[in-house]
This record gives structure tokens, sequence and C-alpha cells, in this order.
């Protein structure tokens, strides 16, 4: 299956910097440290370190970035956040770095630079790229609040006893926050993550930084841009937020498009019902996920067998068919397709025998306490970024209103999350003031970061360009979907730094 989800140097051109560049930019106050120069070395941990083996073997190397916990006692406690590099080879034509971010709140991205050569084809020899994990996330001080589950994102279930119940637990999982890390939550929000970035720029000795962010890492993007506009050099916004729509509060805006892309999914399966059994039309293979959603509410549904056995219950089964709508490839939609027919096996009373090792990851990274760093680290960054309504009843009365047209992901993403019961943020959220250039793409029905979103965002740039993939239920496209108008558009910008001189469409070639 393709991106299971619920929603990311030469030592010898390194300048030295100092924490006054960030200051300067935003009339921070107080004496600042130098930071040193990148210690470029091995990113391999250990001896089951794999992704750092597969960043030595891509020819990577990694290093630590020191920055202040706290910009505004620069002083005091610090942070080192985890960067990798793999390094231009054409130092002639070399442009300069080029910034990752893979989306979240809270993915890591130190991994992505060999995945992402790979997509910048000839132009990748003429950047740096550089992948980073943001503070609190994955090698940067990683943030753990000892979750019992792997996502703060629920559903609301079917009942009131089963909201009740969510209301319980995510009261549970920000009282676990305080207690764990408290001293830290304030200062996870975006804004110290973007001036995190600055740090990394000066540090490479960059006069502007180039950036690519997917999905989250498009608000990540556009905040840099409004705190420090004069230091961005060239941008790509791939999955683009709109930065008024961004916060805590988001999810409901994805029902529609949810809903779309599972009716969608349904058409693809009913043409496939010689292969998957799930029903000939759309209408019928709806009313299978219905139905399995129903009996979850009445007994959980056993999935898999001995080690690797599962119990789902009406808040968790909408999150296991709202992953692997992110992407409408065939892949993905004959994963789906396999999940569900074991939903139905399960809540036809049957043992569903034991499951594919795709089925048994999802199952254990979205359902178990497995992921509960990356769980909380996420959280953290979302409720630091923006507040939440307090009083359950306010969601009650939109799950309620929303059961008849949305029964499937209406209760599920209409659900309060942590951040209800989450100290306020101590920033106020980044207005978009300045025109940055950047290049915006998104997918006509991407059903994470809705397509309006990336309309909304283009308007507020207006020198930024749109590139538009039209009938694709796809969230974050370049490198990842595969359609060469839109990985073409991008490589053509970034190679150039000459954004179209008009929008673009791209058609869908699969």
């Amino acid at each position: 299956m393709k991106r299971p989800h619920i929603a990311l140097l030469g030592a010898g051109l390194a300048l030295t910097f100092t924490f006054a560049g960030v200051a300067a930019a935003e009339a921070a106050t107080g004496a600042l440290p130098p930071t040193p120069q990148p210690r470029w070395g091995s990113c391999v941990l250990g001896p089951d370190d794999r992704e750092g083996q597969e960043l030595a073997a891509a020819g990577a190397e990694c290093a630590g970035v020191t920055v202040p916990l706290d910009y505004r006692r620069p002083q005091g406690r610090t942070l080192t956040i985890a960067i990798s590099r793999i390094k231009a080879t054409d130092r002639a034509h070399r442009i300069g770095a080029l910034l990752l971010n893979d989306g979240g709140p809270g993915g890591p991205t130190i991994g992505a630079p060999p995945r992402v050569r790979d997509a910048l084809k000839d132009v990748a020899k003429r950047y740096d790229i550089i992948g980073m994990d943001p503070r609190f996330v994955g090698r940067s001080n990683p943030l753990d609040c000892a979750w019992p589950v792997s996502s703060g994102i629920t559903g609301a279930g079917n009942s009131r006893a089963a909201f009740d119940r969510q209301v319980a637990l995510n009261k549970d999982l920000a009282a676990r926050c305080r207690a764990s890390a408290g001293d830290l939550l304030p200062y996870a929000s975006t804004r110290n993550t973007a001036r995190d970035m600055d740090v990394i720029r000066g540090a490479l000795g960059e006069r502007k930084l180039n950036y690519l962010g997917v999905s989250y890492g498009t608000y990540l993007g556009t905040v840099y841009g409004q705190m420090f506009p004069g230091r961005t050099g060239r941008m790509v916004l791939d999955g683009a937020l709109d930065p008024h729509a961004y916060g805590p509060t988001m999810l409901p805006a994805l029902i529609g498009p949810s809903e779309h892309a599972l009716s969608d999914w349904a058409d693809w399966a009913a043409a496939r019902d010689s292969t998957y059994g799930l029903g000939g039309t759309g209408a019928q293979v709806l009313a299978v996920v219905r139905g399995v959603a129903e009996a979850a509410g009445r007994a959980p549904l056993t999935l898999g067998e001995g080690a690797d056995t599962f119990r789902l219950d009406d808040t968790q089964v909408p999150f296991l068919l709202f992953g692997p709508l992110m992407d409408d490839g065939d892949e993905n939609r004959g994963f789906l397709a396999e999940a569900v027919k074991s939903l139905r096996t399960a809540a036809d009373g049957r043992p569903t025998g034991p499951l594919s090792a795709d089925l048994v990851g999802l199952l254990r990274h979205s359902f178990t306490d497995v992921d509960s760093a990356s769980a909380s680290a996420q959280m953290a960054i979302l409720c630091a970024d923006g507040s939440a309504p307090r009083d359950p009843e306010v969601y009650w009365r939109a799950i309620e209103a929303s059961r008849a047209a949305h029964p499937v992901f209406g209760p599920a993403l209409n659900n309060l999350n942590p951040c209800a019961f989450w100290e306020r943020p101590r920033e106020r959220r980044t207005e978009v003031r300045h025109d940055v250039p950047a290049l915006i793409v998104s997918a006509t029905g991407d059903p994470r970061t809705p397509y309006p979103g990336a309309v909304a965002l283009h308007g507020l740039l207006p020198s930024s360009r749109l590139v538009t993939l039209e009938g694709v239920n796809s969230h974050g496209l370049y490198g990842f979907y595969g359609n060469a108008c839109v990985d073409e558009s991008v490589n053509a910008y970034l190679g150039t730094g000459r954004l179209p001189q008009e929008d673009v469409t791209c058609a869908k070639q699969r």
C-alpha cells in the first residue's frame, strides 16, 4: 500500500551564524549566543537504524543545529534540530539549499532527501537537499506524552455513550501531556519551527531559503514566508492549506472531500466486484461500509489472529477507511477494498484469518500506542497553533447534525480532540500580509487539504502560481503521484527560479 496515513550538506561551505539574524527580523530582545557550524557525520544511529542506513546508502550526512527553546529567552534552554543533507554535485552551478518538510504536523522529514533527489532528476545536482525533523519530532528532542493511542484524532462513534468515552479519553490525553511535557508544550508552535528554519538557513550560509513543503508543510512554509519575507527563495507548496483555516478545528472541512473520495472508491470497487465481492454498484459498496460501521457500534469487530489481533469499535472504523483514501491509485484502492472485506467478515461474526502485513502495519500504527511520540508531537504543534472550543456540547451538536448527510465521516471529523483541554496558545496566529512568490500545487479532489484551500492561498499570495491536477483524489503530488505535468512544472521552477507566466492545469494520467 502506498503512503498509509490518518495526515512530512559541504562542511566547508557552512558559515558561522548567530541567532541575531532571527532577532533582527522579528525585533526579538536579548543577546543571542552564536550557532556553531554544523558538524556533519554519519546518519546511522545504531545497527537497527533503518532510516539512517538508507540515508547513508544515498550519500547523505547528518548534523544537529542548536536553537533556543524559547526565542524570547535565547540565553536559556536549547534544543538540537536534526538535519540531513545530500550535497549538490554540480558545485559550479549550485543554486543553494532546498529545505524539505513532509507534513504532519509532527511528521519527520530527515529521511526525505533521497526521495526528493529522485523526483528532482537533473535539477538535484544543483541543490544541497536538506531534511529536517522539526522540534519535538523524530530525532529533534522528541516529545512523548506516553499515550495509550497513536493518534490524538478519534471518532465520536454511533452513540452518546461512545462520545462521552471520547471526551474522557481526550481529557486524559491532554492531562498526560501536561504532566510529562508541560514545560515544552508552549514552544511547539509552527512559528517557533519557522524560527528554527531561519537559524538553519543561516547555519548553512544561505542568504535565502529554498523550500519544498507538503501538506502541513505548506502552512509551515507560508508562516516562514510571512515571518521572514526577505529571506524566502524558491518555494513549492504541495497539497496547500488555507492558512486561515488551519488549526485544531479544521477537520470538519474534510468531511465533504472524504465522502467524495469514499464514493469514488466505491464506484471503483463496484467495477471490480468479481475481485472484491463488495457489490456491483457504488451504492451497494457504500451500504457495506455503513453496515460495518454500524456493526462496530454494537460490538467491536475482531480482525486478524494471534499476536496480530485487533478489536475496532465505532470510533475507530472510520479512521481505518480515512487513511487509505489519501491516494486514489489502484494499489491504495485495492488495499482499502481488502480492508473492507475483512471488516465485513468480522461484522458477520466470522474469523478474518491472518491479515496482510500492510493492514497489520496500518492497524498497529493507528490503534495501539506504538506511535505515541508522533501523536504527542502532532497534537502539541496543533494545539500550540490555535484554540478549540472547550464545551463538549459544541461538538456533540455538530456530530448529531452531520449524521444523516455524512454517516461515515461526519461523527468522526466533527469530534473533539485534546486541544479542547489544552492551554491557550502563547502567540497569535500568523496573518498573511506579505506577497511571497510561490508555486502552489493541488489536486481538485484532495481529501486532506481540499482544493479550495489552495485557491485561497493563491489569492493571498498574488505573485504565486497554482498548478492544478484535475480529476484526482490524492494528497501530496510531487514525487508521489507520478503525474509528469505536475513534476515537470515543479522541476522547471526549482531549476530556473521562474514561475509559470500563468496558472497551470494538468490532466490525470492514471
